[in-house]
């Protein structure tokens, strides 16, 4: 018999992915003790058998887009797998579309930091079914800008129940929103969107044009900006009107793209859609960026998660495969490729949360406020670029069995670079730091003080280089990526820091912030004992 499976390791299925992660356990020590029970709940959830079957079969059997029914009527659906249904629906019912507008005293205070935290976990298990997610819950903040629209909209949201029907939303327990700001002619310069806007009477306007990426298109209503007289002005858009007919959005096709399978995103023309101005008129892309803010945050705390669960797999892998007689986890070399993974993704997770208590404390902290302005860009820049490579290195410690379908790690490894991408790509974000600098130099000020406070004695001359490289940024355009680089890499050592995260804070403060730079991982110094920092880190759970 050849069959005989050997030297395989078992599915990292049935533990925790909150308890296995003592630092997002460290983080969240000021969460109130109901939080904590409840991202247990979800860290085993998302660890569970029945979850991850549901991911693979919502990335496999993915949306399809039916234009007409059988008589030959538009009808403009997408059809989904009742797996992203069951996604949907968890993910409603925990509170990650909405938790931030509700009044939940368990969480006063730390709204933000509570949500990033169910987001990471989720994150872990499926990112797909996250889109629609993410424009509901940043789509409240857009439409705060028209209090008559928000007193209609917001508390059918929040009412945590998943209504997949095809309804005018008047009729559904719970709604989703989208947004479409893409067109063909370009994305990041949306001053140079085509999309008309006209006067319909009774506050009404209507809308024609043609979207080149319009994500989530079974949404209830979307966010668009359009060029009314009064110049690019925000929109909302529903898909079903009162009187159950549909609103002229007829979907052309759905993207064929490289991750994100399981989210259709599709392509999308309307002639004469009917809408509602949300914000100033001409105020478009003011309006909109109070979303837009919030998805960066998302985007972030996304690829955290996906490099978390990435790095694990590779961790219980070489934990339990052997290679020329011992398991490949005590090969020295395999030891320090891990650990320095292990600290970018340790770096990742408390920046990302950083900013999320920076949402959290804004209002009543200038510091805060300075750091959730300024910083938003520069995290959800370094997060997302350094996620596909380190989930290509995850990949290669599980060589050929890492690179096959079956494998979640090829599911993550398509799915980071989605977050890199949307709201803004790496020259996008490097360019808004800029913005920033130009506007409210005052704003960095306020930052590296924080910086510098939390790194202690290290942190004089890291605050005086990130100075420097300031000063020559504000002349010279083309050195944007290496200011974001820097100002990224400091706060997440500084919050590592002031995390009390001991050795794994000296290891990356010594080799992100005063080591050489370094393509590939596997570059940390020997002093630094990587078997203790991905034991402390990845904690093997029985």
């Amino acid at each position: 018999m050849t069959h005989e499976v050997l030297n395989q390791s078992p599915p990292l299925a049935g533990t925790s992915a909150w308890r296995a992660d003592p630092l997002l356990v460290q983080l969240a020590e000021t969460y109130s003790e109901p939080v904590r029970r409840e991202l247990d709940q979800i860290g085993r959830y998302v660890r569970s058998a029945e979850a991850q079957e549901l991911a693979r079969l919502a990335n496999t059997e993915t949306p399809k887009l039916r234009t007409h029914d059988r008589q030959g009527r538009r009808i403009d659906l997408v059809e989904f797998h009742p797996a992203y249904h069951a996604l949907m629906r968890r993910s409603v019912a925990v509170g990650l579309h909405s938790s931030v507008w509700e009044n939940n005293p368990a969480e006063s205070g730390k709204r933000h930091q509570v949500r990033a935290a169910r987001f990471y976990l989720t994150a872990q298990l499926e990112c797909g079914h996250l889109c629609p997610i993410t424009m509901t819950s940043a789509s409240l903040a857009a439409l705060m800008a028209n209090t008559k629209l928000f007193r209609e909209w917001a508390p059918r949201v929040t009412t945590r129940k998943y209504d997949q029907s095809q309804k005018p939303p008047v009729q559904k327990t719970g709604l989703t929103l989208g947004m479409g700001m893409t067109e063909k002619q370009g994305g990041t310069d949306v001053r140079a969107n085509t999309t008309r806007a006209e006067r319909a009477g009774g506050g009404f306007y209507r809308l024609t044009g043609h979207k080149w990426f319009m994500s989530a298109p079974m949404s209830d209503a979307f966010l668009m900006l359009g060029q009314a007289n009064e110049g690019l002005s925000c929109f909302l858009v529903p898909r079903i009107l009162g009187d159950g007919s549909d609103n002229g959005l007829h979907f052309q096709r759905l993207k064929d793209k490289l991750g994100n399978r399981s989210n259709a995103s599709s392509e999308v023309e309307f002639s004469g859609a009917i809408a509602e101005m949300v914000g100033e008129p001409g105020a478009g892309i003011k309006t909109i960026m109070d979303m837009v803010t919030l998805t960066r945050l998302d985007c972030a705390v996304a690829n955290a998660g996906l490099m978390r669960a990435g790095l694990a797999e590779a961790v219980h892998h070489t934990r339990h495969r052997h290679a020329f007689g011992t398991p490949l986890f005590e090969q020295p070399l395999m030891q320090r490729v891990l650990a320095d993974m292990a600290l970018d993704v340790a770096g990742a997770t408390a920046l990302s949360l950083r900013l999320a208590r920076a949402f959290d404390e804004a209002a009543n902290d200038p510091g805060e406020a300075a750091f959730a302005r300024s910083m938003t860009p520069v995290v959800k820049y370094w997060v997302c670029k350094i996620a596909p490579a380190l989930l290509y290195e995850a990949m290669e410690c599980l060589g050929g069995n890492g690179y096959v379908e079956e494998a979640p790690l090829a599911r993550y490894y398509r799915e980071a670079p989605v977050n890199a991408i949307w709201e803004g790509s790496g020259n996008v974000m490097a360019l808004d730091v800029l913005r920033v600098l130009r506007r409210a130099p005052q704003l960095f000020d306020e930052v590296l003080g924080g910086i510098g406070r939390d790194l202690g004695p290290a942190g004089k001359g890291t605050v005086g280089v990130l100075r420097a490289a300031l000063q020559v940024a504000s002349s010279d355009e083309g050195s944007a990526r290496i200011l974001t680089e820097q100002l990224a890499i400091s706060a997440a050592a500084a919050e590592l820091r002031r995390q009390g995260a001991g050795q794994i804070a000296d290891a990356f403060v010594e080799s992100r912030l005063a080591g050489q730079w370094r393509t590939t991982y596997g570059m940390l110094d020997a002093r630094h004992d990587a078997r203790v920092i991905v034991d402390t880190l990845y904690p093997e759970l029985s």
